[in-house]
């Protein structure tokens, strides 16, 4: 697995569009990876104050038009092996992380399947990730995580059907409790629509 790091010029007007309408990121990641589609994981986050683009992949890419469309001139992605910190994922380890999810909950509507809505109250963002903790191999402490970003997103997919989606974004601290569960989480994510950035959660050494 690999890593990537492209920082992303805001004043570029096609990084303005990008940043409100997350398809256009998508496509651009899909197109740095000719032949078939593999799994990828993706997130806008932020780095001493200036937005980025992280990718997970299972293959190395050659990101020159992601950056020719989105970045600096002169400031190259950056990429990295993914599978030293993988390795040193083990049970009972503590973690620093960050999540952009999509929690959401179905509610039945008249016998159907149910209308997927979003959590909107940071009660059941947390609730919602809390749930999840156990099957993807960690636990939580209440008082050592928090909702730090609500987000909005309405766009168009593919210049028609129109996508409203919230993203959320959790940070705080982990236990792992399943070393390999904790590892599919970090390389399959969590929640919902991971093709417009959600789902990806990055951990690092605990800061006390």
């Amino acid at each position: 697995m690999y890593l990537s790091r492209i920082m992303l010029d805001a004043a570029k007007p096609k990084t303005m569009l990008a940043l409100a309408s997350p398809n256009l990121f998508h496509g651009a990641v899909e197109s740095a990876f000719p032949g078939e589609r593999t799994r990828k994981l993706w997130r806008i986050d932020m780095l001493r104050g200036e937005r980025c683009l992280l990718i997970l992949s299972e293959e190395a890419a050659d990101w020159s038009s992601v950056c020719a469309q989105f970045g600096f001139p002169g400031r190259p992605a950056e990429t990295k092996s993914y599978d030293p910190l993988l390795e040193r994922i083990t049970g009972g380890s503590k973690w620093q992380f960050r999540l952009r999810a999509n929690p959401t909950v179905a509610v039945k509507q008249d016998g159907s399947r149910g209308k997927v809505l979003a959590h909107t109250t940071t009660d059941y963002q947390m609730q919602w990730l809390a749930a999840r903790a156990e099957k993807h191999g960690f636990t939580l402490i209440p008082e050592e995580y928090l909702v730090t970003e609500n987000k909005w997103y309405a766009f168009r997919k593919g210049g028609k059907n129109q996508v409203r989606m919230l993203a959320v974004t959790y940070e705080g601290l982990l236990t792992v409790t399943d070393a390999e569960l904790f590892r599919q989480a970090l390389t399959q994510g969590i929640g919902r629509e991971k093709a417009y950035g959600m789902g990806m959660l990055t951990v690092t050494a605990p800061r006390y």
